[in-house]
């Protein structure tokens, strides 16, 4: 939820493919969503047929999205702001799918380091989104009860995931990449926005 990031993941992913032969299909995205690096680099290597080992596919993926982060960190509107107001009221956790390496760049580049007492890659926990490893691990680190905390997503996966932890769940849905029916029916809270949530904060356990 604090940058624009799937459409970055994702032509990049697709651009490694086709470099290398790999058989790209439209559901190919959809199907990564919420993966760890550990499942969609075996997916890439597996079902997409890249011919590297999937360690090596992580690596270069990695290494690809965060040069283009250097160039231009594509944050979501008011995503700055959200946080820092809600780091004003709770510990914040971050619980995210991105491996530790663009964890780290993000939130350097975006000035948010100090804002996140505990960060959380699902690279880190035994299973990625939709189970919920990484938000009980999230919890875990901020010595907190997972049921007392609140989650803010955007995807089917990271609603799942949270709701799987036992967390009330605000969801700011986006355009390009809704949530799918049964996935929103889950969520706490519903927003229009990240300015919007800034206002809601205390609406979130």
């Amino acid at each position: 939820m604090l940058v624009d990031s799937e459409g970055v993941w994702d032509s990049v992913r697709e651009e490694l493919a086709k470099e290398c032969g790999g058989r790209w299909h439209e559901n190919a995205m959809h199907d990564m969503l919420g993966m760890s690096s550990l499942e969609w680099s075996r997916y890439m290597h597996d079902v997409i047929g890249v011919p590297m080992e999937p360690e090596a596919i992580s690596d270069l993926v990695v290494e690809r999205v965060m040069e283009r982060y250097r160039e231009h960190l594509p944050l979501l509107p008011g995503a700055v702001e959200a946080v820092r107001a809600a780091a004003e009221r709770w510990p914040l956790g971050l619980a995210t799918s991105s491996n530790r390496p663009v964890i780290d760049l993000v939130l350097e580049l975006s000035g948010l380091s100090s804002a996140f007492r505990a960060t959380v890659s699902s690279e880190e926990v035994g299973r990625g989104k939709p189970a919920p490893d990484v938000y009980l691990e999230a919890a875990q680190q901020l010595d907190a009860d997972p049921t007392r905390c609140g989650a803010i997503e955007d995807s089917t996966n990271g609603i799942k995931s949270a709701k799987a932890a036992g967390m009330f769940v605000a969801v700011v849905p986006r355009p390009d990449l809704p949530p799918a029916p049964d996935a929103l029916e889950m969520a706490d809270l519903r927003l229009d926005s990240l300015e919007q949530l800034r206002g809601r904060i205390s609406d979130i356990r």
